[in-house]
């Protein structure tokens, strides 16, 4: 676990029944949790700080609306994996897969605050673009992605392993939480709309939640 992180606390590793609830359930428990990246340059520990909720073949905006793909195939798996998708062609975003196996739904990891290898995420950051602040690291799901090297290859990694390569841990005691909802960010048609699916959820009065852009004619 991170150094950065306070040792004084206990601390937990999520099991996979944690995973195996309701994708929104999940969504908002993941606020305020840490993402550790474990590689050989060194460790990389994020708090997330802002995530949106994909339900499956109920979601218009979901990859598993129309079925299962080989791309999306990780999302009918077991909970507590991660799966990654490369949008466009132009960079990777990050989810973790919820509810019972076959439900297909995840959550996607937009953004999150640096708590330990920030030097580590900048350099991978400014390798590939423009990163002015410790604000911007991982405020974004590509930049997140950068941030902590994750890519196709982890399509289908554990989260649950405490010793695996990305981790998801917190204090066995969460400090309380200010979280607020609002629609997705550029997801287009019906599965946009934000009194349909108001599915987005962040901490309020966080400085690493990214901006609300809406964007059309994109499905998921």
């Amino acid at each position: 676990m991170s150094a950065a992180v306070d040792q004084s606390l206990p601390w937990q590793v999520p099991g996979r029944a944690w995973y195996a609830r309701a994708v929104h359930q999940v969504a908002r428990d993941l606020l305020g949790t840490y993402l550790t990246r474990r590689t050989p340059e060194g460790d990389v520990t994020l708090r997330l700080t802002e995530v949106e909720a994909y339900d499956g073949e109920h979601d218009p905006g979901s990859h598993a609306f129309r079925g299962r793909t080989e791309r999306n195939r990780t999302m009918f798996g077991e909970p507590g994996r991660l799966y990654v998708y490369r949008h466009l062609g132009l960079h990777h975003c990050v989810n973790v897969v919820c509810g019972p196996p076959g439900t297909a739904s995840a959550v996607l990891l937009r953004a999150g605050e640096v708590v330990s290898g920030a030097e580590l995420a900048m350099q991978r950051r400014l390798a590939v673009g423009v990163c002015d602040s410790e604000r911007q690291i991982a405020r974004g799901p590509a930049r997140l992605t950068v941030a902590l090297a994750i890519d196709r290859s982890d399509d289908a990694a554990d989260v649950t392993d405490s010793e695996g390569d990305v981790v998801l841990h917190q204090p066995v005691d969460p400090l309380p939480r200010t979280i607020a909802t609002g629609p997705r960010v550029g997801v287009s048609g019906e599965g946009g709309r934000g009194d349909l699916y108001p599915w987005r959820s962040w901490l309020v009065d966080e400085p690493t939640v990214s901006a609300y852009r809406p964007v059309a004619r994109r499905l998921r």
